[in-house]
């Protein structure tokens, strides 16, 4: 047989039906992507995997023991079923074959083996239905091999119910019996330091160790791997962001007359994080940077002072936000601390796809032109029909909003365009690192003064189911000294999500789920049962969600905004940028299917002035469940840089990091960007030396291929789009 590389196509090295199996089961295409395709745990020979811990009607594989097997015909049709139960000594489980005979004389009792399957139940008892599975070699041959068969690993690969463990085990020992030698990404001073092991030796003993030391050798290697690629890659899409050229844009008067006229001071990290922003915008690059900020910390003050920057040179900025109600009120923000003095100078223009046409062409045709030197808009920013005279500076606001093609396509609109990242939802410094590496990033921290803070409250249904009563009563006293509350579901319609009913468009489904059965309130239940209350009748309650036309959704916020709305029942539509400061009440109904920076979001939308801020979530999820400890850790503290931490631990980077920032993400295949915080530091350490001497990496030709192989064209193209 012919050699392979990691580049070998699947179809050449292991023929097309094999390969058409993996790649619909993996979406693997190459001989590089099987062997990252790395075992999820390892099992011993002999060692039972216990059964009554199985979850129900997962695919799962596990070793197990055939304790009995028993033939009967069926008594409906013709035909014959084989059980076989098979025991971890503990627990077992029964195996169904029908009209497969030939199944009991191959499954022999005392026979162990791994068997694949999803889990079901069948009067009362677990069941695999025609599970795949594969016998351990006879017992005279493990006799003889005992010694060594005890000590040896087995692989247990990430499955699914067309391509069981053993499937994908085989096909690995295939591909390396015939592998070349890979050529190592680590330069041999880093490899050396840090005791690591040569590429080819890492990837071969991580696959088929001869002991379990083996695996945490390979595993340590090829976690460095990792992070010493990713780092490289995000480091040379920061050189080759500095290798642009971009105009400067250097502050003049618009800037003196906007602060001279701004009725407060400034807090220290505004001003610090401000500065650092007015010299990147007189920089010879582009300026790249990420600014993460709490609630209410003054993101939008420094964007705007960016903009006024921009502006003095005649340039435009274009500030994309999530949801048309948010692009809305930034606009009216926008123009309110503009002042009847600047406004009509710059010009704010609000550009959404839900204007009407005559409304959009007139927008567009004040952007067109350059007459407009402040754009605020949603998706509408994006279309080919939106152009831009000069655009200077590319802001978007709630970058987990935002996949990166919809970044790139807005940065095209201009030449080198400077690009301002704006988050609410603060960022652990090792996330940071690693997913926005090739981003500098900048963080407010202090709150203005003046603010009178939150109180968060968590009402435990599952305990106390009477508090329910009380969470609705307690809003009505808000109400009657004159100040206003949030009501936030999960849903727009419960019982429609229960029916299997489209879910809400805008993107407004929990982000958590299946810890539930299904969602008790929604939208419309919750204002079907405050209509039903005597202690509402008097209550003035409107509701809000995503899939209200965008004119009724600016009108209701608007009518909130000014007080003539006492109780506000909404989808997470509320999540980001609605600032009413007259609102006292956050009450999160099943707080639990939402995630913690989600919830901690959501909170941030009372307590914004004068008015303390009471946030209750209410929760049926017992106590030290999952569910139940990012309830509690909300409720623990208001500080969202400790609960951002919380979050990456809580629910793991994978849920934290999201899909749609770049491509890098897809390479974290054993990386994990808490547990391997020093790792990551160190790997960036290193990428930063071997770029400063040899930044084409003409002599690193094994980091250079992996940088290929691993960020490979649709990766790499992710990555400059960030």
């Amino acid at each position: 047989m012919p050699s392979v590389t990691l580049d070998t196509s699947l179809t050449d090295a292991l023929g097309a039906k094999t390969a058409g199996l993996f790649q619909r089961a993996f979406g693997m295409e190459t001989v590089g992507d099987l062997l990252s395709h790395y075992p999820r745990r390892y099992a011993r020979r002999g060692e039972l995997t216990p059964i009554a811990s199985l979850p129900l009607g997962e695919q799962v594989t596990i070793v197990a023991e055939v304790q009995s097997v028993s033939e009967r015909s069926m008594k409906q049709r013709r035909g014959s079923i084989v059980e076989a139960v098979i025991s971890d000594g503990a627990g077992a489980l029964t195996l169904t074959f029908f009209n497969q005979k030939w199944r009991a004389a191959e499954l022999a009792v005392g026979r162990q083996g791994m068997f694949s399957g999803k889990v079901g139940q069948f009067k009362g008892h677990q069941q695999l239905a025609h599970p795949v599975y594969t016998l351990f070699d006879d017992e005279d041959a493990a006799r003889l091999n005992a010694e060594v068969a005890q000590h040896t690993p087995i692989p247990i690969y990430p499955a699914t119910s067309t391509v069981a463990s053993w499937q994908v085990q085989k096909a690995v020992e295939e591909v390396l019996d015939r592998l070349e030698p890979i050529a190592d990404p680590l330069p041999d001073d880093f490899r050396r330091a840090h005791g690591l092991l040569g590429a080819d030796r890492a990837l071969r003993l991580l696959h088929a160790p001869d002991g379990f030391d083996d695996v945490d050798h390979a595993r340590e290697t090829l976690r460095a791997h990792e992070a010493f690629v990713l780092q490289t890659a995000l480091l040379q899409q920061r050189q080759f962001v500095r290798a642009m050229a971009a105009t400067a844009r250097p502050a003049g008067d618009l800037l003196t007359r906007f602060n001279a006229h701004l009725p407060f001071e400034r807090t220290a990290d505004q001003r610090a994080v401000g500065d650092v922003i007015a010299r990147d915008l007189e920089g010879d690059w582009p300026m790249n940077r990420l600014v993460q900020g709490e609630v209410g910390s003054g993101k939008t003050l420094v964007a705007l002072r960016a903009m006024l920057q921009v502006a003095q040179s005649g340039g435009q900025s274009a500030l994309i936000a999530p949801t048309e109600v948010l692009a809305a009120q930034h606009v009216r923000s926008i123009a309110r601390m503009l002042g009847p003095d600047l406004a009509p100078e710059l010009m704010p223009t609000l550009l959404t796809g839900q204007l009407h046409a005559a409304e959009r062409r007139k927008a567009a045709l004040r952007v067109a032109s350059g007459q407009a030197r402040i754009v605020v808009g949603t998706h509408a920013l994006l279309s080919a029909s939106t152009t831009f005279a000069d655009l200077g500076l590319v802001v978007v606001d709630e970058q987990h909003r935002f996949g990166v093609e919809q970044r790139e396509t807005l940065r095209a609109k201009g030449t080198s365009p400077h690009v301002l990242v704006l988050t609410a939802t603060p960022i652990p410094r090792t996330v940071a690192m690693t997913v926005f590496g090739d981003l500098d990033v900048s963080t407010i921290r202090t709150l203005p003064p003046g603010r009178a803070g939150i109180s968060t409250f968590v009402a435990p249904l599952a305990e106390k189911p009477g508090w329910f009563g009380r969470v609705w009563e307690r809003i009505t006293e808000e109400v009657a000294v004159g100040r206003q509350a949030f009501v936030v579901c999960a849903a727009i319609d419960a019982e429609a999500t229960a029916k299997g009913g489209e879910r809400d468009a805008s993107g407004e489904a929990p982000v958590l789920e299946g810890e539930q059965p299904r969602t008790r309130w929604g939208v419309v239940q919750v204002r079907e049962l405050l209509a039903d209350m005597p202690a509402y009748a008097d209550i003035r309650v409107e509701t809000l969600h995503g899939k209200m036309p965008a004119e009724q959704k600016d009108a209701v916020m608007q009518a909130f905004a000014r007080g003539e709305i006492d109780v506000l029942v909404a989808t997470t539509v509320v999540e980001v940028g609605v600032d009413v400061p007259n609102a006292s009440t956050m009450v999160i109904l099943e707080a639990d299917r939402f995630g913690v920076s989600q919830l901690h979001q959501l909170r941030g939308r009372v307590g914004r002035g004068e008015v303390p801020g009471l946030c209750l979530l209410v929760t049926e999820a017992p106590e030290g469940t999952p569910a139940r400890s990012r309830v509690d850790a909300v409720a623990a503290t208001t500080d969202g840089f400790a609960l951002a931490e919380v979050d990456v631990e809580l629910r793991g980077e994978g849920d934290v990091l999201g899909d749609a920032q770049s491509g890098a993400r897809s390479s974290l295949r054993l990386l994990r960007v808490v547990a391997d915080a020093d790792l990551i530091a160190l790997a960036r350490e290193g990428a930063e030396r071997v770029l400063e001497v040899d930044p084409a990496l003409l002599h690193h030709p094994g980091l250079a291929e992996a940088l290929t192989r691993r960020l490979g064209q649709q990766e790499r193209a992710a990555l400059a789009k960030n």
